[in-house]
């Protein structure tokens, strides 16, 4: 019978425990990043409704989202550049209409 130096519970798992940390956080931002952007698209352009009210309720989402699964503070600006982002490309839609 072979034998073994294994000792259960005496392993450090602390390299392991933060690469699923990293794993889950990663798949959270990135799922909530692509739900909201495809439920932009979806209010904004599939059913027509005007872009601001379906930014403002993909806004509202988002925050409630970093707010109930408690994202922190990262999240929170990550959103307020993104609506800073919309809201210019937004403006360049504008403008690129008016000068065509």
């Amino acid at each position: 019978m072979a034998t073994s130096e294994y000792h259960h519970g005496e392993m450090d798992i602390h390299d392991q425990e933060a690469t699923w940390h990293a794993f889950t956080t990663g798949s959270t931002w990135g799922g909530l990043l692509i739900v909201l952007s495809v439920g932009y698209a979806v209010l904004a352009v599939a059913i027509g409704m005007n872009w601001m009210i379906s930014l403002g309720l993909m806004t509202v989402l988002g925050f409630a989202a970093g707010v109930f699964l408690n994202m922190g503070g990262r999240w929170m600006a990550t959103m307020v550049l993104l609506i800073i982002l919309a809201l210019i490309v937004q403006a360049f839609i504008w403008l690129f209409g008016v000068v065509l």
